[in-house]
């Protein structure tokens, strides 16, 4: 029963060439996933907070009332040959335009910190809005449900999110910027499409697709586990070192490919950018 309950699945992008999802991610992982999704092997548990964030979607589609909401819409748009959809959560109706905005259930960590792939997503859904439905709007919003978040650290930290649902108001790009950012998102899929099919290389993965995380050096104080402070550059560390005495010294942590390297990637054992760590 835990099993079935986990890995049903009733996601159904439509007849459609590219989601927005699709085209906000990598060219790459989306070729690769394609051409081995029947060999794609995912644990059960890898399941778990997906079905949870679903559950949490229906929870609050079924608790919208009024005209001026309309929930979990589908909007599909043609452009150069491809035909985009998304599934908008919300959108409410005010006098000053569409406010849309999507749920997510994630942790308080990207509160704090923030996720690009945020701004990009909502971005396109406004792109997508605007050709299909030629209305304004007004505002695009994360509506965020934090999985971990812990009414203590919200209680005695400043900076820690102090409800466990949050609002996140996102920066809106011009539509200018919106329409430029999609035509070469469509474009690079496209390419990558036919890259695939013509046995040509694919397009490799940026560093911010593979979730880049930098390499930093540590300021630390004999035995101590926690660092006195984090520098960006061996240089700076070294700087910081020369004022202080012998009992210090500079620990290396190697930056990775996070994506990558802690199998975030479903495809990356089929991936030459990857074995071939470029």
């Amino acid at each position: 029963m835990v099993v079935s309950a986990l890995t049903r699945d009733t996601y159904d992008p439509g007849d459609t060439t590219f989601s927005v999802t699709q085209l906000i991610d990598s060219p790459r992982i989306g070729i690769l996933q394609q051409g081995h999704d029947s060999d794609i092997e995912r644990d059960v548990v890898d399941f778990l907070w997906s079905r949870f964030g679903t559950s949490m979607h229906n929870m609050f589609e079924d608790a919208v009332e009024g005209d001026q909401y309309i929930t979990e819409e589908r909007l599909f748009y043609e452009t150069q040959g491809c035909k985009i959809s998304g599934a908008i959560d919300l959108q409410e109706k005010t006098p000053e335009g569409l406010i849309i905005r999507d749920y997510k259930v994630t942790s308080a960590w990207s509160v704090i910190y923030g996720k690009s792939e945020w701004e990009t997503q909502l971005n396109a859904y406004e792109w997508l809005v605007r050709h299909v439905k030629n209305v304004p709007v007004a505002g695009v919003e994360i509506v965020a449900i934090l999985r971990d978040w812990n009414r203590r650290s919200g209680e005695t930290k400043a900076d820690y999110p102090q409800s466990p649902i949050q609002i996140i108001r996102i920066s809106r790009w011009t539509e200018a910027e919106q329409d430029a950012y999609m035509d070469e998102r469509i474009r690079l899929h496209t390419e990558a499409e036919k890259s695939f099919f013509m046995g040509d290389p694919l397009p490799l993965c940026s560093d911010e697709e593979r979730w880049m995380k930098p390499t930093k050096y540590a300021l630390k104080k004999g035995k101590n586990i926690r660092a006195l402070k984090i520098f960006d550059t061996m240089e700076a560390a070294q700087q910081s070192l020369e004022t202080k005495d012998d009992s210090h010294h500079i620990q290396e942590r190697p930056g990775e490919y996070t994506r990558c390297e802690q199998d975030w990637c479903r495809v990356s054992q089929w991936c030459d950018q990857f074995r071939g760590k470029e």
